[in-house]
């Protein structure tokens, strides 16, 4: 990769004045060779391994960080999705590893480790059964270990039982974590068409296509397009696409090579770059204050749809010129919590959770962060999430639900967790049922759009 001089000056003034950092970092590493008859033997292979591929995984980053000047803001490990090479476990098995995942992660020094997930999206396994079982003691009981299951595909179409039992275990894990604002919750992601390189948690994992350690980047810089449309002023919306898209230009090209150093430190292969533009609680950081610069009085506004779909659209357009690698989600999230644009929209009464998910049809991933009163119904949790899925199946895209049915909290009240996880208003939801619609059961088919072979 070659830079000219003016693209290494505008980096810099992205990473000192515009809030532009590299989100994370996430060292991808498959445990499908740990499986042993012994439960022990397994735990120590194991923590074994993400040691001896993670132990140096924050110390390579902050060396880049240092050489370039350029912020990285997590640092990260994902596997295997954990039902894959340890199917045979039940619950409390399947707790313990939570348990020794959770010490690795503290004893490399990365915040997260993301991969005790499934995929059920056309039944379960045995396996993927106790996993789903053990989840909420898993989140409850360990600081670092992220969690998700996908239930959903274009191809395989929705999984309505598995979709009931996460609304179950969504309840289980609020109730469980009702001391820290039910917490647990934001560490799970529900998903549809997932992807297997995604390096954002709480939804990364490990594909089982990916090769056996690998170094995925994920950039932001909603600060940096913000200051980019404000200094455009008064041009069509054509123009403001055209701003838009040499600006993240620009953010893809940095975030690709800070990934490249990471891993040619690590001597493993470099994955993809991610471009999303993540927000992030800061001012001027914000997703939100990017829809209101391109027009809209304030997010909820009818236009906010179009104006979100035109910033995804430049936002996937530029990456791919900027990179050959290109891949995880790569779109504009739109968390609640970690958001103050969005935050203030639901203060104001301006954003509803269905203009949320109008939203999330035309942007990265879905319904994220969201905070709803703790006596919503598991039924209705399994009504927003079949609708989410639903807008990911249909348009083969991965959408995704990451809801906080905030134990003992009602409309008006807030969990805040303080750091990237924010602060998120406790938003209202529809009380009339949808609950004889879920209980069928059964399985949303594929649509007509699966039969690409």
């Amino acid at each position: 990769m070659n830079y000219e001089f003016d693209e290494i000056l505008d980096t810099i003034k992205m990473t000192e004045i515009e809030h532009f950092d590299i989100r994370t970092v996430t060292l991808g590493i498959s445990l499908r060779d740990c499986a042993d008859r012994n439960l022990e033997v397994s735990k120590q292979k194991v923590y074994d391994k993400i040691i001896k591929y993670g132990k140096n995984h924050v110390k390579f980053a902050e060396e880049v960080e240092a050489r370039y000047g350029i912020s990285i803001a997590n640092k990260r490990i994902s596997i295997t999705p954990i039902s894959i090479p340890f199917d045979g476990l039940n619950r409390y098995e399947f707790i313990e590893m939570a348990k020794t995942l959770d010490k690795a992660a503290e004893d490399v020094g990365v915040d997260y480790l993301a991969g005790f997930s499934a995929l059920v999206q056309k039944g379960f396994t045995k396996g993927e059964r106790e996993l789903l079982e053990a989840i909420p003691f898993a989140l409850a009981e360990t600081k670092r270990i992220c969690s998700s299951v996908n239930v959903g595909s274009t191809k395989a179409g929705i999984n309505m039982d598995a979709i009931l039992k996460v609304a179950d275990l969504i309840k289980k894990t609020a109730e469980l974590t009702k001391d820290q604002d039910s917490i647990g919750c934001a560490k799970f992601v529900v998903f549809t068409n997932v992807p297997e390189d995604n390096p954002f948690v709480a939804g990364a994992f490990h594909g089982v296509t990916e090769p056996e350690v690998v170094l995925n980047v994920g950039i932001s810089g909603p600060g940096v397009v913000l200051d980019a449309i404000k200094s455009a002023g008064k041009v069509d919306l054509q123009t403001i696409s055209e701003v838009i898209k040499k600006t993240i230009f620009k953010i893809t090209r940095a975030g690709e090579l800070i990934g490249r150093e990471v891993a040619q430190k690590h001597g493993v292969p470099f994955g993809i770059v991610d471009v999303s533009l993540a927000p992030t609680p800061a001012e001027g950081d914000s997703i939100g204050d990017i829809l209101k610069a391109m027009g809209v009085e304030d997010v909820g506004a009818h236009g906010t749809t179009a104006a979100l779909a035109m910033l995804n659209d430049a936002v996937k357009k530029a990456g791919l010129m900027a990179s050959s690698s290109v891949g995880g989600l790569s779109g504009a999230f739109i968390p609640v919590s970690e958001d103050q644009g969005m935050i203030d929209a639901v203060r104001r009464g301006n954003l509803s959770i269905e203009k949320l998910e109008a939203m999330t049809a035309v942007c990265s991933v879905g319904l994220d962060m969201i905070a709803v009163p703790g006596d919503t119904p598991a039924s209705t949790l399994a009504g927003i999430i079949a609708d989410e899925s639903a807008i990911g199946l249909i348009n083969d895209k991965t959408t995704a639900v990451r809801v906080i049915p905030a134990y003992a909290k009602k409309v008006g009240d807030v969990v805040d967790y303080g750091g990237l996880l924010g602060l998120a208003p406790v938003m209202s939801v529809r009380e009339i049922s949808s609950a004889n619609f879920v209980n069928r059961g059964g399985r949303i088919p594929a649509p007509t759009r699966s039969l690409t072979n």
